[in-house]
């Protein structure tokens, strides 16, 4: 399977489309609802995030291990992902239509537990949806090809609902200069995005069912105790180096993403001081940026080795997604709600953007270069344990971004609600010390992990060579 038709591609990246949508909406938006529209402390509104972190922990590889397991007419992925979209739908739903008059312990425990169920949820879709990705192809660059339409798909989610949010609801709101702080916004976002997710994630799973005759099966388990082979699995797959220091540069890059999704409303809002029109207009950012990586990154690996890119991606991720920030502390960027400073902050944003396609498409399609690896060294496929660890830290970079910012909104005594004449101006330049260096440094942690990443492509080719001598061995 080294060629892979485009429609399939196609069908296979749209599923991505949900998923972002709905990573955009609790990592942008959730945060911002309950502290500054409903009102719920910045301390207790990060301490949600990190509690769905410890749930999400277990089910994310558990999952994982279910899907590699699992047999079925319809494969061991699809099932998964059509259980997934209507529980997702509801969910969503809940969490931004909670009761009014519920004093801080009841929102707190509303938003709780409905985010640890739409984690679960879309968990369903997300893990069996990635290894799927993986099966599709051995080849070491095909993989980056299908990975580039999943990248460029999921960021395709980010654009459309960063539109639909900031030029439809947002600036339209009667009675509001930001429509961010209006109660009445939420309503139509919530049930766009209900709609789009569900017809994201169905369309994917059923337009790539014609795949599944396609795929590797599971083997036979010796062990037929499921907790202690899933226990077991995760101990073998912590043992591969490559994939411990891939797991380390995810995991502060993570941090260096969800520090600035959970941020961005707030810095557009009152460090910026944008409109939400000129907000909607720095979605050019991820336009520009994105396609850019959709073009390039399967050529950049055709010529040079994965760990190269993959460190040198990160560094400049981290650096030009902080820089705006850190050239306005010294005074060096355009004046506040100008359009000047929309062009800068898309210009800088653009490089930041490139970078961070680059990197997402060359991390998943090196996830699926180890999955080669650990097939090589116990025999198993194991996709969805692998890709655990992936969903795992997409869904808590907004998690680790909200108690980041949530700890930190509360140090600098940064008001919920968000009335302007509450807000120093110290209280601004220390939220642009925590957007603008003090976000750069994890993502530059996470380059430093990431070299210690070895598959290179001669490597791989080994490893796809020993693989075929084995199943001519055994057959």
């Amino acid at each position: 399977m080294s060629s892979i038709k485009l429609s399939t591609k196609f069908s296979y990246g749209v599923g991505a489309i949900g998923e972002a949508s709905v990573l955009w909406l609790l990592a942008t938006l959730a945060f911002f609802f309950y502290n500054q529209v409903i009102g719920l402390s910045g301390f207790l509104t990060g301490l949600v995030v990190s509690i769905a972190i410890f749930f999400d922990a277990i089910s994310d590889p558990l999952v994982g291990s279910m899907s590699d397991n699992f047999k079925s007419k319809l494969g061991r992925r699809h099932p998964f992902m059509f259980a997934s979209p209507l529980p997702v739908m509801i969910c969503i739903f809940l969490i931004f239509t909670p009761p009014e008059g519920m004093n801080q312990l009841a929102i707190f425990a509303w938003f709780t537990g409905f985010t640890i169920l739409l984690k679960l949820s879309i968990t369903l879709f997300t893990i069996p949806h990635l290894a799927l990705g993986a099966e599709l192809s051995d080849d070491y660059i095909e993989r980056s090809k299908i990975m580039s339409f999943n990248n460029v798909l999921s960021y395709t989610g980010v654009i459309i609902m960063h539109v639909y949010v900031w030029f439809f609801i947002f600036p339209n709101i009667e009675g509001y200069e930001l429509g961010q702080l209006s109660r009445d916004a939420y309503p139509p976002i919530v049930i766009f995005t209900c709609i789009l997710v569900g017809i994201a994630l169905t369309s994917s799973a059923y337009f790539t069912k014609d795949q599944i005759s396609k795929l590797k099966q599971p083997r036979e388990r010796k062990s037929k105790n499921n907790l202690f082979r899933f226990f077991k699995d995760i101990g073998k797959v912590l043992k591969n180096k490559n994939y411990l220091y891939l797991l380390l540069g995810i995991f502060f890059l993570s941090i260096l993403i969800g520090t600035h999704e959970v941020l961005g409303l707030y810095m557009y809002t009152f460090y910026w001081k944008l409109s939400p029109i000129q907000t909607g207009w720095l979605i050019l950012n991820n336009v520009f940026g994105y396609a850019i990586g959709f073009i390039v990154t399967a050529r950049l690996h055709a010529k040079f080795d994965k760990p190269i890119i993959i460190v040198l991606s990160a560094i400049t991720l981290s650096v030009f997604w902080s820089l705006a920030v850190i050239l306005s502390l010294f005074g060096l960027a355009p004046d506040p709600a100008s359009w000047d400073l929309v062009i800068f902050i898309i210009i800088l944003g653009s490089v930041a953007a490139a970078a961070g396609s680059i990197i997402h498409i060359s991390v998943m399609s090196a996830l699926a270069d180890i999955c080669d690896e650990h097939e090589l060294l116990t025999g198993y496929r194991q996709e969805g344990i692998f890709y655990s660890a992936r969903s795992f830290f997409a869904k808590s970079s907004g998690a680790l971004g909200s108690i980041v910012a949530g700890t930190a909104l509360e140090i600098i005594n940064f008001p919920s609600y968000g009335s302007e004449e509450e807000i120093t101006q110290s209280m601004l330049f220390n939220l642009g010390i925590l957007d603008g260096p003090f976000a750069m440094i994890w993502g530059l942690i996470a380059a430093f992990f990431y070299s210690g990443y070895k598959i290179t492509n001669k490597y791989h080719k080994e490893i796809r060579d020993k693989l075929e001598q084995k199943k001519l061995y055994n057959s």
